[in-house]
């Protein structure tokens, strides 16, 4: 999500609450479509794309949100790119996720933002509506990029309109992170995978080490985590249309009652603030936690003896909360640029397995399946990419979820309302929204 987040999570959660509406506050027309990279450039594809640049020296401005711990891993594979392409430079224009989406629309449409970038998956339909980026679906096929090369979901949900905005670079998704000192002490020998041996888990480590061994957070990342329950129950937040919202389903209720059973039943203090559970797992004062797997290098840093895995299935079937990073390109990658803009995300794309390196998990199966990969400490996720969940590509979606479903969450685990009043009320305001972003955004 990150990427960019830096140590203890709190821009990646910044990001969350405050990013989502961004493009949205910078006031540029609220219209649908748009024209293709290749429509934009005013030229046609010159023939199959063989990887290599050839026109004369060019600049591109690359704009991303990595100022976290998947910084330096960033720096490096530009750096390595542009010593193979020497007649590319590469200016990197790094910004805090939470401000990149407040600028970059603005900045595009006054021809002063970026050539190429990259965003979060579930940024793309927004800045799609407002022509901030451009249809690449040009630049896929040119690359030979498909489906095929990808799991469905994450494939699937860079397309807008019957148009694809973004070539993935990665997967990132909540984990579940276990001490192994307090799972030896409590003699628990594997990680927990199923609820009933979850739940037994943490009576059993319940007293043992700490004596609230799974804290549950009123905010970041509880609603992650509720939707991932949400899922596993078979249920979905929303209608893929942009309609309405549906979290407040039986298979909402249900995975919100669990999570408020976390406080009932002692495995979680009553009042977590966002964030302090993740803080409270690196100065060993709690057992378990779930959250994204970009705090991997993070915890690497410090001494706590953890390994990671799946977040258990808590419902009926595996699914998990995820994000990716992708590449788009914007009107203002014109001729020289545009072919140059192709040539870096082709390489950015082949060399994913460096990007693993950062904790992510690289979005090209021919990739993805490297020893490089399956070696590295998120390879239990990679292993279950099939099963991680997005959100549907639906305009202004996360301004609505942190009005409405967020503050529901919250509401719940703070024991201030019962979990179906919280998320009936949420979803009948969330539908509201959703139906006057379709008018704002020419839905």
């Amino acid at each position: 999500m990150t990427d960019n987040i830096p140590t203890g999570g709190f821009s990646r959660r910044r990001f969350l609450e405050l990013g989502f509406g961004a493009a949205a506050a910078a006031g540029l027309a609220a219209c649908g479509g748009g024209k293709s990279a290749n429509d934009t450039a005013g030229s046609k594809p010159t023939g199959s794309f063989n990887g290599k640049y050839t026109g004369p020296n060019v600049t591109l401005s690359y704009w991303n949100g990595f100022t976290g711990g998947d910084g330096p891993f960033m720096k490096q594979m530009v750096a390595n790119f542009m010593k193979e392409n020497p007649k590319i430079k590469i200016a990197s224009n790094t910004v805090e996720w939470s401000q990149y989406y407040q600028r970059m629309p603005a900045a595009v449409q006054a021809g002063k933002g970026p050539d190429v970038g990259a965003m979060h998956l579930d940024q793309l339909a927004t800045n799609a509506a407002r022509k901030a980026i451009v249809p690449i679906d040009d630049l896929a096929k040119g690359l030979g990029l498909d489906e095929s090369d990808f799991t469905p979901e994450v494939w699937q949900a860079g397309i807008y309109k019957d148009a694809r905005y973004g070539i993935p670079l990665d997967v990132h998704s909540l984990a579940m992170y276990y001490n192994t000192e307090s799972f030896d002490t409590a003699g628990i020998s594997e990680a927990p995978t199923k609820k009933d041996d979850f739940e037994a888990a943490l009576d059993k480590l319940k007293g043992k080490a700490n004596a609230n061994p799974f804290w549950m957070p009123n905010k970041w990342p509880a609603h992650l985590m509720f939707l991932s329950i949400l899922w596993q129950n078979g249920g979905e937040p929303y209608d893929v249309e942009g309609n309405k919202a549906t979290f407040d389903s039986d298979a909402g209720v249900s995975a919100l009652e669990w999570m408020r059973s976390a406080v009932d039943k002692g495995w979680s203090p009553k009042n977590v603030a966002p964030d302090s559970q993740y803080v409270a797992f690196k100065n060993k004062k709690v057992d378990v936690t779930w959250d994204g797997i970009w705090q991997i290098n993070d915890l690497k840093a410090t001494k706590v003896p953890f390994k990671l895995a799946p977040v258990p299935v808590i419902g009926e079937k595996n699914a998990v909360w995820a994000n990716s990073h992708n590449f788009y390109i914007t009107k203002q990658a014109t001729g020289n640029k545009l072919d140059a803009a192709k040539v870096f995300i082709d390489w950015m794309s082949k060399h994913s397995a460096d990007w693993a390196g950062a904790g992510m998990v690289p979005a090209r199966k021919s990739v993805r399946e490297s020893a490089k990969v399956s070696d590295s400490t998120q390879g239990p996720i990679a292993d279950e990419i099939d099963d991680l969940k997005f959100l549907p590509p639906v305009p202004g979606l996360g301004d609505v979820q942190a009005q409405t479903l967020e503050i529901a969450v919250a509401s719940a685990i703070l024991g201030k309302s019962k979990p179906a009043n919280a998320l009936k009320a949420a979803a009948s305001k969330a539908s509201q929204l959703m139906a006057a972003n379709k008018a704002k955004f020419g839905g």
